[in-house]
């Protein structure tokens, strides 16, 4: 087997990738950066999305197990005291593997026939440069609502505990094959008016947004962050991809969920 090992950066977090570096390659497994089966991310929630992106190239080929060096995470699953423990378990044990939807996102551009295509682990949200967003949203081909306020968020169920859940989204098992719309401060009043609920669309739902007045728009994948000019359109549904986890004992979700958000012991 093949693994390669990403870390936050940190001396903890670099310690432990060295250390479990070492004992994989003690068990006679091959470190290779380019073409691993396994990825093994050392840090947070971060670090994987960063080994996420490195590596989306090669979804249906990588398997990803996180070490969490900071505060816990939904990626994050072992902690550093059990690391010779996992290294066991990578060494010696078939482990499952579990699939988890993806968010794709495509935008067109004006000057037709270009476009750009993004795979995203948690969400992709839409701002406007300057000023009020105004969007025309359209669910299944069909005009849904013409958006106006601070932005939109469209997150997979894995990333619904992130950035959406701020905007009051829904909290979605990311085994749930869907992606959900969440509007930013959006204008309502006897003039304007959006659904002001979030939307969870199915798999074979697309959502897209298309611009009323100025085509220039500030675009986040995931902790990408880029300017996007010329805009003609922006098109999101469930990806045909899917991130692969590896695991090797039960992944309690709502437990992580109470622990990170309700727990207070």
């Amino acid at each position: 087997m093949k693994f390669a090992i990403t870390s936050k950066g940190d001396s903890k977090s670099n310690t432990l990738m060295h250390k479990m570096r070492t004992y994989l390659q003690d068990f006679e497994l091959v470190y290779d950066e380019e073409e691993p089966d396994i990825v093994i991310s050392v840090g947070g929630d971060g670090t994987l999305l960063y080994a996420f992106h490195r590596y989306s190239s090669r979804l249906d080929k990588t398997a990803f197990v996180g070490v969490h060096t900071g505060h816990l995470g939904f990626y994050a699953d072992w902690v550093p005291e059990e690391i010779e423990k996992l290294v066991i378990a990578i060494a010696k044990t078939p482990y499952q593997i579990i699939e988890y939807p993806l968010l794709e996102t495509i935008i067109r551009y004006q000057n037709g026939g270009k476009e750009t295509r993004y795979l995203g682990l948690n969400e992709s949200t839409v701002k406007s440069v300057e000023g009020t967003l105004v969007m025309d949203v359209e669910i299944r081909g069909q005009h849904f609502e013409r958006f106006r306020g601070d932005g939109v968020c469209l997150s997979t169920p894995s990333g619904s505990t992130a950035y959406n859940k701020a905007l009051s989204g829904a909290i979605l098992h990311p085994s749930i094959q869907a992606i959900q719309l969440a509007e930013m401060a959006s204008i309502n009043n006897r003039v304007f008016r959006t659904i002001g609920s979030p939307l969870i669309l199915p798999a074979h739902h697309t959502c897209m947004l298309k611009p009323v007045n100025v085509p220039d728009f500030m675009i986040t994948v995931d902790h990408l962050t880029l300017l996007h000019k010329d805009v003609k359109s922006i098109q999101y549904r469930v990806a045909d991809e899917k991130i692969r986890f590896a695991r090797f004992r039960p992944f309690p979700f709502w437990k992580r969920v109470r622990d990170s958000f309700i727990a207070e012991d």
